[in-house]
């Protein structure tokens, strides 16, 4: 009896894994106007200078991830001369993102700034959620995603028929409110990659409900299928960071 009694067990530990995985292929999933594979590149201007950075987005690939069905989301951005010759700025960033709810699974940051390295794995778990990652994990709202993964958030927003969309974020140190609108209609906006009809959704953050008024975010999202974003704009203590889309590398 006691050696079908741990047979039992045994089996059941083995199947597990496979059970999650079939759990997390039925949740239903939201159309995304995005696809893996997609890479889009952006100069950044700040101050006097027109060139400052470069910014990548791509949505690497679909994967499951502890058993969740995510889309897996990269930022690599970095300083460029001569501004790199005073901040040297070489980061990245993944994102795991629930391809049904949208919250975080896993965020990574790999920063190399000013000559400091710096690399983390963070396993955000909602209040109502347990964890299934091994490790540590950090305890958050129902809901919240991480800083690169509210960016894709706000393109899966129908902004046509949703005036304004709230979220919690995590941005591997603190939680914030994010509170974006869309600013009225859509606009003619001129990028290096071209001309797109977009609209201005600005975005405003809070912590402790109680607004960070030295920070303000406008992104452009193109009217297309993709819901590109075409220009990523933060004014900031330190100055004004825009980051328009350019052509694709031939």
């Amino acid at each position: 009896m006691k050696t079908r009694a741990v047979t039992i067990r045994i089996f059941a530990f083995a199947l597990a894994p496979l059970l999650a995985c079939v759990a997390a292929l039925a949740v239903k999933e939201q159309p995304m106007p995005f696809r893996s594979a997609e890479t889009l590149n952006y100069r950044v201007s700040w101050s006097a200078f027109s060139t400052a950075a470069s910014v990548q987005l791509s949505v690497v690939e679909r994967r499951i991830l502890f058993g969740w069905q995510t889309w897996h989301f990269r930022a690599v951005a970095q300083t460029l001369s001569p501004v790199s010759a005073l901040f040297p700025i070489d980061d990245k960033f993944d994102s795991f993102t629930d391809s049904g709810s949208l919250e975080t699974r896993q965020f990574e940051t790999h920063l190399d700034e000013l000559g400091k390295v710096s690399d983390q794995v963070l396993h955000p778990v909602p209040t109502d959620q347990k964890s299934r990652a091994p490790g540590a994990s950090v305890i958050v709202q129902p809901g919240t995603r991480d800083a690169l993964g509210a960016l894709y958030t706000l393109r899966a927003v129908d902004w046509q028929r949703t005036p304004e969309v709230d979220a919690p974020v995590y941005d591997g140190k603190d939680v914030f409110e994010m509170r974006a609108r869309r600013d009225g209609p859509a606009e003619s906006v001129t990028v290096p990659a071209g001309n797109f009809m977009a609209s201005r959704i600005s975005v405003r953050v809070f912590q402790h409900e109680k607004e960070m008024a030295t920070i303000r975010i406008a992104i452009w999202v193109a009217t297309d299928q993709a819901h590109t974003p075409v220009v990523l704009q933060a004014t900031l203590p330190f100055g004004t960071l825009r980051a328009e889309l350019i052509p694709a590398p031939q």
